[in-house]
């Protein structure tokens, strides 16, 4: 069973976006790279075939790993929101309490995050940390490189 993921208009366009494109673009370009191997001869001694059906599983693991996520997508209803905690798109301030360092971050589904436009994964140590947080709590955060607390500053929705 899988899990739900909730996503923004925007963010379960671009995944569906994704998915025809892998439909409809590269689907019909993989077999053609396996037609214009096989066309080369004997198929046991064929390298080209071979990558091309590689190729092809791959494609098809992909899509059906986005068909599968689509399926468990949900759209969140901004406007209805708790500001009072963080949540999934929530845009929060942080301080960093070792270097006074403040952070803005938007908290977003995995396949949505971007940290270089500020957005950061629920299913990051920091995401997980800061979910459920309210305004002057501090996250004790496990990163790879140790430990970090973050004092939240703000929570507020776009």
């Amino acid at each position: 069973m899988s899990k739900v993921s909730y996503y923004t208009e925007e963010g379960l366009k671009k995944l569906r976006d994704e998915l025809n494109k892998l439909k409809d673009i590269e689907r019909p370009k993989a077999s053609q790279a396996i037609a214009e191997a096989r066309d080369k001869g004997d198929l046991s001694e064929n390298a080209e075939y071979d990558a091309a059906k590689e190729a092809q599983g791959m494609l098809e693991m992909q899509i059906a790993k986005l068909e599968n996520t689509l399926a468990n997508a949900r759209i969140i209803n901004e406007s209805e929101l708790d500001n009072s905690r963080v949540l999934v798109l929530s845009n929060v301030e942080v301080k960093n309490k070792a270097n006074s360092l403040v952070m803005k971050y938007k908290l977003v589904a995995q396949s949505e995050a971007d940290l270089k436009s500020g957005k950061i994964s629920v299913e990051s140590p920091i995401g997980k940390g800061l979910l459920g947080k309210k305004v002057g709590e501090i996250a004790k955060i496990s990163v790879p490189s140790g430990s970090i607390e973050l004092e939240i500053i703000s929570i507020t929705r776009d």
